[in-house]
């Protein structure tokens, strides 16, 4: 049977998006991310020396952001999809292995690398692939389900990490998740990838393609707002997420009972991802929407005191920043032009670690002093005045167009 050009065009569109939903469902389901504080603690780590390995991996990340971005525009992006998970893996195995302070910073340090290897790489290689395909109107819709499939292994993994760990211990766990890496990296071996050395970086050096993405991220403005963007929008309520068990607790939940209020708030999150693809129907008054509207919501939500309000309000908020952090990224790759798109998505990748850093720094000094709910009131202003500055700008817009 010889399939017409428009049915073999769905069927390379389909093979694309249940690769990576498969890939972002295996990636994300790691039995260790919930229990590994608890295995650092067994190994008698003092706090200090847990949080200087949580920097460690940070400060890996933000080196190689930028740089590994620049490789996967000048060699293949499969292949850095392939190796990443394995060298998480490497790590995950080095932990339980010889679980020790030394270890554990060579395991962060090999995550990090990972981790970098498979950010900006990913969603280059998904959108110049449906692109490819004429499907690029798409992307925000596919990726906001692979972005729901992560949620949804992450909230999995939570339910599993316990019953294994009572089961085989640390050891248990940490054979698992290094089984789900290499999983995930069989899984990437699937991924469509048509990029010759004639359709951009490939008769370029790393050096020359790292230089080109920097380059047209300063000289074009559309694609330097666009990283701002991003950069802000998915990193506060990123941030915001390592402190939500403490708002849960400040509330007047008991600690039992917190992981099944994270489910909920995560289910808002997991529903945002959904219904980001009709969220683009809408343009930029839907984004400067679902920023304003999460915002007031998070605040609300913080201060109102409640159980039922922090868990209903907060999960609505981050429902909405969910979605608004897919249609920033859909929008940054939508102005992209030239070949280096994973180096320009890195660039994004390092503004949102280094605004994360910024509002941990700023939680922390809110937090002290006024509690977990104020740090969430204010958390919520940035989102606030986005809203505000997309919506003038698109007023402006359509005045100048209009020829007002």
């Amino acid at each position: 049977m010889t399939l017409t050009p428009t049915r073999a065009v769905d069927v390379r569109v389909r093979r694309l998006t249940t690769t990576l939903y498969g890939y972002s469902f295996l990636e994300e389901f790691v039995l260790l991310y919930p229990v590994y504080a608890l295995l650092f603690s067994d190994a008698g780590l003092s706090v200090w020396q847990i949080s200087s390995l949580f920097a460690l991996w940070s400060v890996t990340a933000v080196v190689l952001e930028v740089p590994s971005g620049a490789w996967a525009d000048a060699v293949s992006r499969r292949l850095l999809l392939v190796l990443g998970p394995l060298l998480t893996g490497a790590g995950f195995a080095v932990w339980v292995l010889v679980p020790s302070y030394g270890a554990f910073a060579v395991g962060f340090v090999l995550w990090g690398i990972g981790g970098a290897l498979c950010s900006g790489a990913l969603e280059a290689l998904v959108y110049d692939e449906l692109e490819r395909g004429g499907a690029a109107d798409r992307y925000a819709r596919v990726l906001g389900r692979a972005r729901a499939a992560g949620l949804v292994a992450v909230m999995a993994a939570m339910g599993a990490a316990g019953p294994v760990l009572a089961w085989g211990g640390h050891a248990a766990v940490g054979a698992a998740s290094v089984l789900v890496c290499v999983l995930t990296s069989v899984t990437a071996l699937r991924f469509p990838e048509h990029r010759g050395a004639g359709e951009g970086a490939g008769r370029q050096g790393w050096g020359a393609v790292l230089r080109a993405g920097v380059r047209e991220a300063r000289r074009d403005r559309s694609v330097r707002g666009a990283v701002l963007l991003v950069s802000v929008v998915a990193a506060v309520w990123g941030a915001l997420d390592e402190y939500t068990p403490l708002l849960v607790r400040e509330a007047g939940v008991g600690d039992a009972a917190v992981p099944g209020v994270l489910l909920v708030i995560w289910g808002g999150a997991t529903a945002g991802s959904l219904l980001a693809g009709e969220g683009e129907r809408f343009g930029t008054v839907g984004l400067a929407v679902l920023l304003g509207g999460g915002g007031v919501a998070l605040a609300v939500g913080a201060v109102v005191g409640s159980v039922a309000g922090v868990v209903l309000l907060v999960a609505v908020a981050f429902g909405a920043f969910q979605a608004a952090t897919v249609l920033a990224e859909a929008r940054l790759q939508h102005r992209i032009e030239s070949a280096g798109r994973a180096t320009l998505t890195s660039v994004a990748g390092l503004g949102t670690e280094v605004v994360t850093l910024t509002v941990f720094a700023g939680y922390a000094v809110v937090a002290s002093g006024h509690g977990h709910g104020a740090a969430f009131a204010v958390a919520s202003v940035p989102y606030v005045v986005l809203a505000a500055g997309l919506g003038v700008a698109e007023v402006r817009r359509r005045f100048v167009s209009g020829g007002g």
